[in-house]
């Protein structure tokens, strides 16, 4: 087992390190090894999580190209170039909702450079609202209706009877609130700004010059509008579905009433919902495809796909040790189980892929689904180690140098908040299952 263990480590590493598909088909050549040489029995691969993951990339893809997240992101300028003092606070709400809406945290990149530039006309030290903004865009994956992560854990507490509400009622006021500590925590970080001594030094070398940050307004209004209106309708309406069982069809099957699945609600939703847009809005199927979303999301499924399969196989292979030498401890201090999901989302870089590879082992420990829903704040820890592509965007969009990674590398801008809100999440998601 132990020899196992080391192929499906040393797969995760060599594919973080990788890079794009690399944690997918690194995934694939560990999951080979517990096949070909140690005789594991393959388990079924994640194909519902695949493909609900899939079609909201579809739909949110299909936003983009009419122009949708841009008409969204021009919007959260205008607030924030409206309120520029309260940069720290606004910032990763606007991060956040992006998230929320969108299911995706690589929308953020499209506000960061407006945060540091009004953050830096206002003399407020940005590395406060940039390290809060990239660490709310993380969490609000965890409080997503439509993120991966939360339809791989729906998918995975399906037979609990647990609901997509039971899951928002818990994650969305945790991360909310963790994100809001965060922010007020991240209002004194750091020397102000006219007296960092980085600052001052790309001011006398004149690296740091006086031009106005916009973003672009290249996009049809009309069309941006009416694709964002698409979209948050068909979010309303799989909450709606995943809250109120009588809302789904029902068939019948083995004698019994069985009303249709979140899986396949989700699916057909969002697939309907790319296919409204493109015609509504008249755009081409193959510019959605050329988007950053949809790249990003793909690389989603494609670690899905190989790490899950591997991590689902290697526990099953090995469940009975496994539980036999930890479940004492575990079922004892449950929330152990919080910092090993935090420990993979390190590895794994994907909140998705730290669910589906993590989560079974939970289940098979006979974790509560509710303490497992209480701390799902905890796969957000990827940026502990600071090479994740949001973090990377906004180090290089701050062009004061406030935001930075330390000399010791873990002591960079985004641990504090990351900390605080993860830590924070948590505690308020084990209170709510207590009230």
């Amino acid at each position: 087992m132990w020899l196992q263990l080391i192929v499906v480590l040393a797969a995760i590493i060599i594919g973080a390190r990788l890079g794009g598909i690399g944690l997918g088909v690194m995934g694939g050549l560990g999951l080979a090894l517990l096949c070909f040489v140690f005789g594991l029995q393959p388990t079924a691969p994640p194909i519902d999580v695949m493909l609900m993951i899939v079609a909201v990339i579809s739909a949110a893809s299909c936003m983009q190209a009419a122009g949708g997240l841009d008409y969204m992101v021009k919007l959260a300028e205008r607030m924030l170039r409206k309120h520029p003092s309260r940069v720290t606070l606004l910032s990763p709400l606007v991060t956040y909702l992006f998230t929320f809406v969108a299911g995706t945290g690589h929308i953020a990149y499209s506000v960061l450079p407006v945060i540091a530039e009004v953050a830096r006309e206002t003399k407020i030290r940005p590395e406060r609202p940039l390290g809060i903004a990239v660490i709310a865009s993380q969490q609000a994956i965890t409080a997503s209706p439509i993120s991966a992560a939360t339809v791989a854990l729906l998918g995975m507490l399906a037979g609990f009877d647990i609901s997509l509400f039971d899951i928002l009622k818990i994650s969305v006021p945790a991360t909310l609130i963790g994100v809001l500590v965060g922010a007020f925590c991240s209002m004194k970080v750091g020397k102000e700004l006219e007296d960092d001594p980085e600052y001052q030094r790309r001011l006398k070398e004149g690296v740091i010059e006086n031009r106005l940050v916009e973003t672009a307004s290249s996009f049809d209004v009309r069309k941006a509008r009416i694709s964002v209106g698409i979209f948050l309708l068909a979010t309303f309406l799989i909450v709606l579905f995943g809250s109120v069982d009588a809302l789904r069809p029902v068939f019948q099957s083995d004698g019994k009433n069985v009303p249709l699945d979140m899986p396949s609600i989700i699916e057909i939703v969002m697939l309907s919902t790319s296919a409204l847009i493109l015609l509504v809005c008249r755009i081409d199927g193959i510019k959605a495809v050329q988007g950053s979303i949809f790249s990003a999301g793909m690389q989603a499924v494609i670690a899905i796909f190989g790490i899950a399969w591997m991590g689902d196989t290697f526990i099953a292979g090995n469940l009975s040790s496994l539980t036999a030498s930890i479940e004492h401890v575990v079922q004892s201090m449950p929330w152990l189980f919080g910092v090993a999901l935090f420990v993979m989302s390190i590895l794994l870089y994907s909140q998705a892929a730290t669910i589906r590879a993590v989560v079974p082992l939970g289940i098979a420990l006979s974790i509560s689904p509710w303490m497992l829903i209480a701390l799902f704040p905890a796969v957000n820890g990827y940026f502990f180690i600071p090479n994740y592509p949001t973090v990377v965007a906004a180090i290089n969009f701050d062009r004061t140098g406030t935001t930075r990674i330390g000399k010791y590398v873990l002591n960079h801008s985004f641990m504090m908040p990351g900390l605080v809100c993860t830590i924070v999440s948590i505690a308020v998601g084990l209170l709510l299952i207590w009230l």
